[in-house]
């Protein structure tokens, strides 16, 4: 440990043992908190609550561009151009070795740009009181004597020392290895990162960013730049590429010097090759595809926390939904409240309103806030204490003190069974509360119960208040385009069955829903279902009566059933469900540990915000099928052309001139791939490597045998000399080549919309017209008759049809054989199905 830790840990042991008063004392503060300005003073002291993070000097980050495996190939070649004399190749090798460094670096800077914009859209925040009024800052903007208030699902923000409130359960585990939350009290204090998993508290910061005890403060991206399972095998994928390049340019380099070739060009033109065909660019093709991917997805109020979470949202097929926010509007609004025995409506909402607490602007406690007729008479009482509704208790409660007489009282709201069962109700009071809860459950009205105490010991049921939340306008028609992509939305709601069924009926969902505890009593082992109750799970439209810990069941169930499971949530309990799921997706006013749990974190409430991802989602994973499968193809074609034709022919095809124009063109259109306009699969996309190399492989085949076409046309039909054979090669190689992107990126016929993005479409054209200009007019190069220009692109044009032909076919089969598949897994489960179930 350092000095300057060792004193911040001193420091913090001071803290911990000081009483309150001491604290606020040194740290110049009190309960109103701080003023505007002296906060702005102290941040200008203390600096921002966050960790300075190393960035890499530019200057340094491009010139490491100039530094490994590849550019050596490159500088080699260029120091055996310029020791041979053959200046005109050093020079476009230097320029290839310059152009390849600044795509690369440019590419980096739009994916760390990207990632950078994910993280500050996922900065915590904090609920700090400034110039004496309670409001939300970044938790970057915290400084020592800002007077916080946390509650249940927040992250701590900062090293914290409680000064008010009764109590905080407070999960440290991953600070400090404790496996139970500790109870945090007046006088305690808080570690920045921890979870508040129960109560709710104000205090003191007393430490923030690099001062705090463990020096760091609590993060939403720790792996924002993580490369996918997607990735990881398209990168195993070019190591094959690379390794096979590099055998096929070994046995050239042997046969040639066997042959007597010069040694000093041979391996200069063997190095241009290798580096002209390998897939040099695929990695941060990749990486930027996937980083602008997730930044046109933060347009759409969805905020990925990992970049490998979009291919995992591709190939989503069941979304499990929360009801409230999600399919409702979670615009609650009061109904007519229902009083029991002598009570009357408004002193009802009253008592409901005094278990509620406004500055927490918690949506049910200001619909029944907004439900009194005068607000004034909340002002003769005095809220002496509260304790927070939590998930597991199911209610609020308030300590309250009547000003004008001193007496005090308690009063609790929440779910209506809960309430009764406090109040030792009769029989028939219990069936008579119990009736009037399932008739408005059957309206799809949701119920709290509301009690008063005077002791403490012995509650009174006081009534009942109806809240009204209507489903949202879209959400019937999002489920129906969910179903259209191929997505099973399943409805998940704490609300009892008759509520579930009344929304799931009026938004079309099905009417088979269950109560989670049919499946899921705690009998069975998480993880160890039998399958006939995996297909019950599978088969249901929806689940009511749900606790947060069902919701981690739920998902595990589904994901046996061979699903890409997502499951929405919002609460500090659904963060292992949120953390389970293949995508956990945290709600529009999640916690921050549900946030933090969640690999897509929503800004704007709605289904249809999840679905419109989803989409996008499937549009950059199939960018990214469609460059790997062009890159794969060409490299094969490239590599096995050049290497087959030196051996069998005895002949350059292509001089080391053209192989390094060759690969500048190719590097042009492929920095436009993330741009490019896609097909959207109506089905969930899933990684294929198998269908990937069964296609690329294809393609690359026969545009190998189209290239040797034009080679056999031009020597053997035209009869034309060696130098223009390697002209009418080269651009063969470049018209060819981009045509097969065009056919690559589709699935579908390459005229049917949606058409390429306009920078592909340009940056092609651009490179064709270059590569037409420099054949026709001799430029690097000996010049082809026009004619012969014509030719080779009449000659492309009438493969690209065959090319497209061919893919149609390779992928219908691949269809077929992936569905009689499918159907023989579907007859195989349905049978292990009906057996589990008879069991």
């Amino acid at each position: 440990m350092s000095d300057e830790e060792k004193k911040n840990a001193g420091i913090l042991d001071d803290i911990k043992n000081a009483t309150v008063e001491n604290v606020m004392k040194k740290f110049e503060t009190s309960t109103n908190g701080l003023s505007s300005n002296e906060a702005q003073k102290r941040i200008e002291k203390y600096g921002l609550n966050q960790l300075e993070e190393k960035k890499r000097n530019p200057v340094l980050q491009f010139l490491s561009y100039f530094w490994g495996p590849i550019p050596w190939m490159i500088e080699i070649a260029a120091a055996l151009s310029l020791g041979l004399q053959h200046w005109v190749d050093f020079i476009i090798i230097v320029i290839l070795l310059g152009f390849n460094s600044i795509v690369g670096f440019f590419q980096e800077h739009q994916a760390t740009s990207a990632i950078e914009a994910l993280k500050k859209n996922l900065a915590l925040k904090a609920k700090t009181k400034r110039d004496g009024k309670w409001q939300e800052v970044e938790a970057s903007k915290l400084v020592p004597g800002d007077i916080i208030k946390v509650r249940l699902g927040d992250i701590i923000p900062a090293d914290v020392k409680f000064i008010e409130g009764d109590y905080a359960s407070v999960d440290q585990a991953a600070l400090t290895g404790e496996s139970l939350p500790v109870s945090k009290k007046v006088g305690d204090v808080g570690y920045s990162g921890s979870t508040v998993k129960q109560g709710e508290m104000n205090a003191v910061v007393v430490a923030t960013g690099e001062k705090t005890y463990f020096g760091r403060t609590a993060k939403l991206i720790s792996k924002a730049g993580a490369k996918s399972h997607f990735q990881e095998a398209v990168l195993h994928i070019g190591d094959f590429l690379i390794f096979t390049a590099i055998g096929l340019v070994i046995l050239l380099v042997l046969a040639e010097l066997f042959k007597g070739a010069s040694a000093g060009t041979l391996i200069e033109f063997a190095l241009i090759l290798t580096v002209a065909s390998i897939p040099v660019a695929m990695p941060a093709v990749l990486s930027v595809t996937m980083a602008l991917g997730a930044v046109a997805l933060s347009k759409m109020k969805a905020i990925v926390s990992r970049l490998q979470s979009i291919e995992e949202m591709a190939g989503m097929d069941i979304l499990c939904s929360d009801k409230t926010g999600t399919l409702t509007q979670n615009k609650l609004t009061l109904q007519e409240p229902i009083p029991l025995g002598n009570n009357d409506s408004q002193s009802l909402v009253l008592m409901g309103a005094l278990a509620s607490k406004e500055e927490d602007e918690d949506l049910i406690d200001l619909a029944i806030i907004n439900g009194l007729k005068d607000k004034s008479v909340l002002e003769k009482y005095e809220q002496i204490k509260f304790i927070p509704f939590d998930p597991v208790n199911k209610r609020t409660e308030a300590t309250i003190k009547e000003k004008e007489t001193s007496k005090t009282f308690r009063v609790t709201k929440g779910a209506p069974q809960v309430i009764a069962k406090m109040c030792n109700l009769n029989d028939k009071d219990k069936k008579n509360v119990e009736s009037k809860i399932e008739e408005l459950a059957t309206k799809g009205i949701r119920t709290l119960g509301v009690a008063k105490s005077v002791d403490g010991q012995k509650w009174e049921l006081l009534g009942i208040l109806p809240l009204l939340d209507p489903p949202r306008p879209d959400s019937a028609e999002t489920i129906k385009r969910a179903k259209e992509h191929g997505i099973e939305v399943k409805m998940i709601t704490g609300d009892n069955i008759a509520i579930a069924k009344e929304i799931s009926k009026e938004l079309s969902l099905g009417m088979n829903i269950h109560r989670a505890s049919e499946f899921f009593t705690g009998d069975v082992e998480k993880g160890h279902l039998p399958s006939h109750i995996i297909h019950q799970v599978e088969q249901a439209d929806g689940f009511a009566e749900v606790f947060p810990e069902h919701k981690y069941e739920i998902v595990k169930a589904l994901q046996q059933g061979g699903h890409i499971v997502g499951m929405t949530g919002d609460g500090v309990n659904d963060a292992p469900a949120l953390k389970e799921a293949d995508t956990g997706v945290a709600v529009s006013g999640a916690t921050d540990a549900a946030r933090a749990a969640a690999s897509l974190v929503l800004t704007a409430p709605g289904l249809s915000v999840i679905i419109n991802a989803v989409e996008e989602a499937r549009k950059i994973f199939e960018r990214m099928n469609s460059y790997v499968i062009y890159r794969i193809a060409m490299t094969l074609s490239i590599m096995f052309f050049v290497v087959a034709s030196m051996i069998m022919f005895g002949f350059y095809p292509l001089t080391a001139v053209m192989l390094i124009l060759l690969s500048l063109m190719d590097d042009v259109p492929i920095m436009t791939i993330a741009y490019d306009n896609t097909w959207l699969d109506p089905k969930p996309v899933r990684w294929q490597m198998k269908r990937i190399i069964s296609v690329s492989t294809i393609l690359g085949l026969f545009s190998l045998i189209e290239t040797f076409g034009m080679l056999l046309i031009t020597m053997k039909w035209l009869g034309l000399p060696k130098s223009m054979v390697e002209t009418a090669l080269f651009l063969q190689l470049v018209a060819g080549g981009h045509l097969l992107l065009f056919v690559a990126r589709t699935k579908k016929n390459f005229w049917t919309r949606p058409g390429p993005s306009a920078p592909l479409f340009w940056a092609i054209v651009g490179t064709q017209i270059v590569a037409l200009l420099f054949a026709g007019f001799g430029i690097l190069m000996p010049a082809i008759p026009w004619y012969l220009v014509g030719l080779i692109w009449a000659y492309n044009g009438a493969w690209m049809f065959l090319n497209d032909g061919i893919k149609r076919m390779v992928y219908s089969f691949i269809g077929h054989t992936a569905d009689y598949h499918r159907r023989f897994i579907d007859r195989s489960r349905g049978s292990l199905h009906s057996h589990g179930s008879r069991n």
